[in-house]
């Protein structure tokens, strides 16, 4: 109250010291009492400054020529209820610049009452707005009062994650109640605000936010989206970076591809040994060995390709890694084709008079070579022209992570690749089987017949396989078909011959396979 008796003596001071706000003849006087809003001091008080005396007796003045202009008072209602019924009698206006009741505002029972704040309870309802606005919510008190009933003070109000709910009741001067509102308690951060339709404002229900979003306060309006390179962390309070993920060589799944491709690359290195060093030998010259070396080494080569799928993606391995799978892969599938229809047309050109006798030789199969993987090599090469692949980060097919790939560029250039390898398997796998019954140990036909349906069998099912997987393993499943379908010829065309080779050599005979034959 210090601050209050300054500020008042300084404004009469100020007053009385400027002529143009009072005659020079009149000052304006005070006297101070306290009476630690106690009512018997204030009773004291008022006996000492009615009468004009130094005796406190009623309705006599004692000579003080001192004139009571008005009370200044800042006491709570009830004691300010008392002060009006005394100073109503002797007509001295009363200025309260504390809050009160609504009742002192009847102008009939307090005609010399005057406020200069607001009432009590305009008081309750900013406190209550006060409560709405910042979502506290109180500890159950009641924030009601009537006329002549003592008032209940609040305990100070708390905030924090888990404060509980409460009523809040504010009162009117007749006495009646505003509707009781049951408040939640508060939204944590991950959660958003849900208003429930035809209820009070502080009424919700709170929500978990939808994937991919966040928030960061109590009692959010809204949640946030997460930038497309982070992601909400488990709680959704915050945004933090996408993991990077590709198909490496540090990971169980690049270390086992890489080590099978390793390994069946120095295997099919280990048959081409093999049938360099047996050359001279009648089962390697039987069945078009220069057609046999270039079916090695387009397989040693189909397996050394699929290096090129596992590592962090990069522009020169993007634009490698189809184009010399397609290319290496014709090579493979039309020696394949070469060797079958060479078979047909030398047991056909053995007929007396046939004019296939002179396709026979090295020039058949070279030429088959030649021109079905030339077809796929301009393939390529528009494709590469028209939509080359490139290095993309997929942001979005695997939640939490970014995956680094390589776009294909053209899907219908990739499809027609992989359609023209197709029809020359199918096609050599017909050849084969149409070829299987002719005599002779000199007919791999039946061999050729059953590497084409492994083939055949291995791509077929790569294409819904491929179509259902996401990031990384969408590469694994394309290198484990090269991987699988390459195996497939591998062992079933050249495994049976290395067995006759190395474990019975005396099958390896001129005379035998002619006796066979």
């Amino acid at each position: 109250m210090k601050w209050h008796l300054l500020s008042f003596s300084l404004a009469i001071q100020e007053i009385n010291q400027n002529p143009g706000l009072l005659p020079n003849n009149i000052t304006l006087g005070y006297t101070v009492y306290e009476n630690t809003f106690h009512p018997r001091l204030t009773h004291d008080a008022l006996l000492d400054l009615l009468p004009s005396g130094r005796e406190t007796i009623p309705n006599y003045k004692c000579g003080r020529k001192n004139n009571l202009l008005a009370v200044l008072e800042a006491s709570d209602s009830e004691i300010s209820i008392d002060v009006s019924t005394v100073l109503s009698t002797y007509k001295v206006p009363q200025v309260s610049h504390g809050f009160h009741l609504a009742v002192l505002e009847d102008r009939t029972r307090f005609p010399f009452f005057y406020h200069m704040v607001p009432t009590e309870e305009d008081q309750y309802l900013g406190i209550v707005k006060l409560l709405l606005h910042f979502r506290w919510t109180g500890g159950g008190e009641d924030f009601f009062r009537q006329p002549q009933q003592p008032r209940r003070v609040p305990p100070p109000l708390e905030r924090g994650p888990h404060r509980r709910s409460g009523n809040l009741v504010p009162a009117t001067a007749a006495g009646a109640s505003f509707q009781r509102w049951r408040c939640i308690q508060s939204c944590l951060p991950g959660h958003v605000k849900v208003v429930l339709e035809g209820k009070p404002s502080c009424c919700y229900d709170c929500s978990p936010c939808a994937e991919g979003t966040i928030s960061t306060q109590e009692d959010a309006e809204r949640c946030t989206k997460c930038p497309e390179d982070q992601h909400p962390n488990r709680n959704q309070t915050q945004c933090i970076p996408k993991c990077i993920i590709f198909l490496s060589y540090d990971e169980a799944l690049g270390v086992v591809l890489v080590f099978l491709g390793l390994f069946l690359s120095f295997i099919t290195l280990l048959i081409l040994g093999i049938f360099i060093k047996f050359i001279e030998t009648p089962i390697v010259k039987a069945n078009n060995r220069d057609l046999s070396y270039t079916l090695l080494a387009s397989l040693l080569l189909s397996f050394l390709s699929t290096l090129l799928f596992i590592g962090q993606p990069r522009i020169v391995t993007c634009l490698l890694r189809q184009t010399a799978f397609s290319t290496i892969f014709s090579v493979a599938i039309s020696s394949v084709l070469a060797k079958t229809i060479t078979v047909v047309v030398a047991f056909v050109a053995t007929k007396p008079g046939n004019r296939m006798r002179k396709w026979l030789g090295k020039s058949l199969g070279n030429s088959i070579v030649l021109l079905c993987s030339t077809f796929q090599t301009g393939l390529c090469i528009i494709w590469m022209g028209i939509s080359p692949p490139f290095t993309e980060s997929d942001l979005h097919s695997q939640p939490g992570q970014i995956t680094l790939q390589c776009n294909e560029g053209s899907v219908a250039m990739f499809y027609g690749a992989l359609g023209y390898l197709g029809f020359l398997a199918a096609l050599s796998f017909v050849v084969a089987f149409l070829a299987r019954k002719l005599p002779g140990s000199f007919n791999e036909a039946k061999l050729i017949t059953f590497s084409m349906l492994v083939f055949c069998s291995v791509w077929v099912s790569f294409v819904p396989t491929y179509l259902s997987t996401k990031g990384k393993y969408t590469v694994a499943v394309q290198v484990f078909s090269i991987l699988a379908s390459s195996a497939g010829l591998l062992g079933c065309i050249f495994l049976p011959k290395c067995y006759i080779i190395i474990l019975r050599p005396g099958l390896n005979t001129k005379e035998h396979l002619t006796a066979k034959s």
